[in-house]
């Protein structure tokens, strides 16, 4: 009987602790919602934002500044190289671990960012997949140099068209990593997905922010010219000798490659950089809609209404 109202104790002490994830499209203003919600609840940011891993990326990321950084302290911001081996089964266990730390002082920890499948590694948990001989990738990524990132999804689609329609096929990483799984395993790489994952010891509660699509993709454009006005020309020249690591083919870099290649004009890649930051947005909300549990707000809400709202959710939870 003693034991049992222990553990009860115990249950419940872990469950007062509260993980508030701040998610959106990129440039709806997540990055000034997370600092405002740690001032308030006096606590500290995880980023979940895998862009912003990476210390060479600043700029093109729109990482938070210096300024941003001294007014709460966050965590997975440039702490690692584009040259390191990372991916989201370290962050999740790196991620959780530091959320085990901020939890023996903190009942709420904020976590802000825009890539779906990091905050769901540190909400829900990943998917297991079994491992796959390195050999596997190897010949895939010799594909894609030989024949191409088209010739590699049109494999995806006949192998696993789950996960054709599912994926963000544009993404050569995540394509071939759908595909080694498929060549590795001789099942479908969707098959490994939706299993059942272990529970956390913490409560989320996730916010979005939204606008209507004009909005959104007007922000999206005036933060791209604020890049170039800021310096992501010369930040990306800089890379260029790294330019075939995977880390860099992403939006704001791989298209001032070409230019810097002398494939494309300035002016030309710059458009493409809006036009690949939109349908980037656009895969966002297309993620996140996916979770019928997040408290939607408009970009432009007052603060303390926000703040209000999450205080009312903790307390409902509490109940």
């Amino acid at each position: 009987m003693m034991q049992n109202i222990a553990l009860n104790v115990v249950a419940n002490y872990i469950m007062t602790k509260y993980l508030i994830s701040v998610i959106g499209p990129t440039a709806i203003g997540k990055t000034a919602l997370s600092i405002k919600l740690a001032q308030y609840y006096k606590t500290e940011i995880i980023s979940a934002d895998s862009r912003q891993f990476f210390k060479e990326l600043s700029i093109g990321t729109a990482a938070p500044t210096a300024e941003d950084l001294k007014k709460v302290r966050h965590h997975f911001i440039h702490h690692k190289s584009i040259h390191d081996d990372y991916n989201v089964g370290s962050f999740e266990k790196e991620a959780l671990q530091c959320l085990e730390n901020l939890f023996k002082h903190r009942d709420v920890v904020v976590m802000v960012g825009g890539s779906g499948l990091y905050i769901d590694a540190v909400t829900k948990g990943l998917d297991y997949f079994p491992d796959i001989a390195p050999e596997v990738r190897d010949s895939l990524n010799y594909e894609l140099e030989t024949e191409g990132l088209e010739h590699l999804q049109n494999r995806l689609k006949a192998l696993d068209p789950a996960t054709y329609t599912s994926i963000a096929l544009d993404n050569p990483h995540r394509v071939i990593r759908a595909l080694e799984v498929c060549l590795g395993t001789g099942k479908p790489y969707s098959s490994f997905l939706n299993k059942a994952k272990d529970q956390r010891d913490f409560k989320t509660l996730t916010i979005g922010l939204q606008a209507d699509r004009d909005t959104i993709y007007n922000r999206i454009n005036r933060r791209v010219d604020m890049m170039v006005a800021s310096g992501l020309l010369d930040e990306v020249r800089n890379l260029l000798p790294h330019q075939d690591l995977n880390a860099l083919n992403t939006v704001g870099y791989k298209e001032l490659f070409r230019y810097f290649n002398g494939e494309w004009s300035l002016d030309f890649a710059i458009s493409e950089i809006k036009k690949n930051s939109r349908r980037y947005a656009k895969r966002q909300l297309t993620w996140f809609r996916k979770n019928p549990h997040i408290v939607w707000f408009n970009h432009s809400s007052d603060f303390d209404d926000i703040a209000a709202a999450v205080d009312g959710l903790i307390n409902k939870t509490k109940n």
